[in-house]
């Protein structure tokens, strides 16, 4: 039998892919690393693939270190594991959590944290998704640049509003306390949200300024929601990397009352124990305020891995977490040195060198107009397998309501030293060959 034109090929020939849309669902945008990755993947990129540099992840090497603790590379499951964990978490595992946190930071305090004061959650943005479920119609504070994710974190609920505060780079990102309280009294906020050390600059607010923050914030209660997953990448100019005891920063140092100060605290085995494949973080605060982040847990993930957690108590071992966070910096401050010297040499410009985090920020808008933006800097290195993060990313923006302007970090990139010091110097050599060609 023939068709209509009498060309049989043209029965076989399959249609075109058609695009459907459904009115019930609104499109959702790829935070940062997503994006790249997945525009990465397009010209062949996969995870593992040694022919990639990924200068653009969002996690750390995660194999041994010189002097760290061994990996833990095996996780029994015991028979009650198969069940689901309490959504605030095992209690060993907070009351672990606890005890590291008044041994770091809390020593001849009279005021310590207990279990009930952690809440423990299946990732970081878990976390921060149950903070962010439990505010009020209130106004809330946060930085630009600051991490991706928030834009939507910021944007999907609707009792508060997400109130942006700006940070300048000709002042390397600073923000005093005066600043502070020029901010929350002038715009109304009743909350903060930061990432401490800062997700991309690396700028660190810390010592006798995070102490004022803290201070500051109980004084006029605008609670600080703080995230602190990078806080154990601590960088100081001049300090030995090999000395014994490393350095170590939280704002859990500067309450005065675990259960009346407005501080709220994000981290977890992501970063500062190289574990993002587990999962497993944790928020620590006032014990009511606890209560409703678990709360709000109970509808929004309903709990962690149970498994994952009973893995971690021993991980929360003071010492462990010093030669853990000892070999951290010393590994990490040989591969930030090499990346903040390498990029300069460039011609990218950095308004700031990280004082913590694996990431450098830097500017390419003196780069030949070819790559003179972030946008164009990135396609370009992804012609020589390389991926980083254009800066556009980083200036949080919910519900795109900052429309009809470009970013003001158009022109910024986010390099991740997070791989290993082989990969990124096979992508520094890369992306320095990919600027001479374009000179």
């Amino acid at each position: 039998m023939s068709t209509p034109t009498g060309n049989p090929a043209a029965a076989a020939k399959p249609l075109p892919p058609v695009e459907r849309t459904f009115s019930a669902f609104r499109p959702v945008p790829r935070t940062g690393v997503i994006y790249v990755t997945t525009e990465a993947a397009k010209l062949g990129f996969s995870y593992g693939d040694p022919d990639w540099c990924n200068l653009g992840q969002g996690q750390p090497e995660t194999g041994p270190l010189p002097g760290a603790p061994p990996r833990l590379d095996a996780v029994p499951i015991g028979t009650d594991d198969q069940e689901y964990a309490p959504v605030a978490g095992l209690w060993e595992l907070r009351e672990a959590i606890a005890e590291l946190y008044n041994r770091l930071y809390r020593r001849g305090l009279p005021s310590k944290y207990t279990a009930e004061n952690v809440s423990v959650s299946g990732g970081g943005r878990a976390a921060l998704t149950r903070a962010a479920a439990s505010l009020g119609q209130i106004n809330l504070g946060h930085f630009l640049p600051d991490y991706t994710a928030y834009e939507e974190l910021l944007d999907v609920f609707g009792n508060f509003a997400a109130i942006p505060i700006l940070l300048e780079g000709e002042r390397g990102y600073g923000f005093s306390v005066g600043d502070l309280r020029r901010e929350i009294l002038g715009r109304g906020l009743s909350a903060i949200l930061l990432s401490n050390p800062c997700n991309p600059t690396g700028k660190h607010v810390r010592g006798e300024d995070l102490a004022a923050w803290v201070r500051t914030a109980n004084e006029l209660d605008c609670a600080l929601l703080v995230d602190e997953f990078y806080s154990h990448y601590m960088y100081v100019e001049g300090s030995d990397p090999n000395h014994p005891q490393p350095l170590m920063e939280s704002a859990a140092r500067y309450v005065e009352d675990v259960d009346r100060d407005p501080i709220l605290i994000f981290d977890g085995l992501t970063k500062n124990w190289r574990y993002p494949g587990w999962r497993v973080t944790w928020t620590i605060g006032p014990k009511a305020v606890i209560e409703a982040v678990a709360s709000a847990g109970s509808f929004l993930d309903g709990g962690g891995s149970k498994p994952m957690q009973r893995a971690a108590v021993g991980l929360m071992d003071a010492e462990h977490v010093r030669a853990e966070t000892t070999a951290i910096q010393r590994s990490f401050s040989k591969k930030r040195r090499l990346m903040i010297d390498r990029l300069r040499k460039m011609g990218i410009a950095i308004d700031v060198e990280p004082e913590g985090t694996f990431y450098v920020w830097g500017s390419v808008a003196e780069l030949p107009d070819a790559i003179c933006d972030g946008q164009s800097f990135f396609r370009a290195a992804l012609e020589e397998k390389v991926i980083c993060v254009p800066g556009e990313f980083f200036d949080v923006n919910p519900g795109k309501r900052r429309t009809g302007r470009a970013s003001r970090f158009k022109n910024h990139i986010r390099f991740s030293f997070g791989p290993s010091e082989e990969t990124v110097t096979r992508a520094l050599d890369r992306l320095e060959a990919m600027v001479a060609r374009h000179r």
